[in-house]
């Protein structure tokens, strides 16, 4: 059953842990000793042998709950049951005892570090780092604007003053083609002995 000592520590079945995460994995090892407590056969060694076994390999128990449970069964196997101690595998450890601040988890190994030696990201860095972002991405954002071939904000009067532009000239050469056909339908009507003038009436 956990419990509060002070503030900052939790303590399960005679264990004060300093974290509540350790506190809350050593109270669901509990629950799981109780269950196999209910249900194991201490009967039957090689039931137990099993078990434990597979608690050795599967990693099932870390804390020191855990541990004290895995030692009353393996006491049990060597005492009582016989076994010899080359058939029953060692309980593995995940601490280092000799140095305090290394915690070894299965495969990893962190050293732990108080938390005013963890360097912080100052809030002043990430602002100006966002505010440079910012403008590069203002900056770039005017540039795609200014090179588009699109009309917007900044080349709209270039964009209508080149289109009318290029409809003058068209409307120009358009004049140009009626005039030159004009003059050729009156040469022609001269050419055939037609009055032009009269043709017009």
């Amino acid at each position: 059953m956990a419990k509060n000592n002070d503030s900052r520590r939790v303590e399960v079945c005679g264990y004060s842990f300093a974290e509540p995460a350790d506190a809350a994995l050593a109270e669901s090892e509990r629950k799981k000793i109780e269950y196999l407590k209910t249900h194991l056969d201490s009967r039957s060694p090689e039931t137990v042998l099993v078990l434990y076994r597979k608690a050795v390999t599967e990693k099932l128990f870390k804390t020191p709950v855990g541990i004290e449970f895995l030692r009353e069964l393996q006491d049990y196997l060597i005492n009582q049951a016989d076994y010899s101690p080359e058939e029953v595998p060692a309980i593995p450890l995940y601490l280092s005892y000799a140095d305090p601040e290394v915690v070894h988890h299965e495969k990893v190994t962190r050293r732990v570090k108080p938390q005013e030696d963890e360097k912080k990201v100052s809030p002043l860095f990430i602002s100006v780092v966002l505010n440079i972002a910012l403008v590069a991405g203002v900056i770039l954002m005017f540039w795609i604007a200014s090179t588009s071939d699109n009309p917007n904000i900044i080349n709209y009067e270039n964009a209508v003053t080149n289109r009318y532009s290029s409809w003058e000239q068209e409307l120009t050469q358009r004049e140009n083609l009626v005039r030159e056909r004009e003059r050729n339908v009156s040469n022609r009507e001269l050419e055939l002995g037609i009055d032009p003038d009269a043709a017009s009436e």
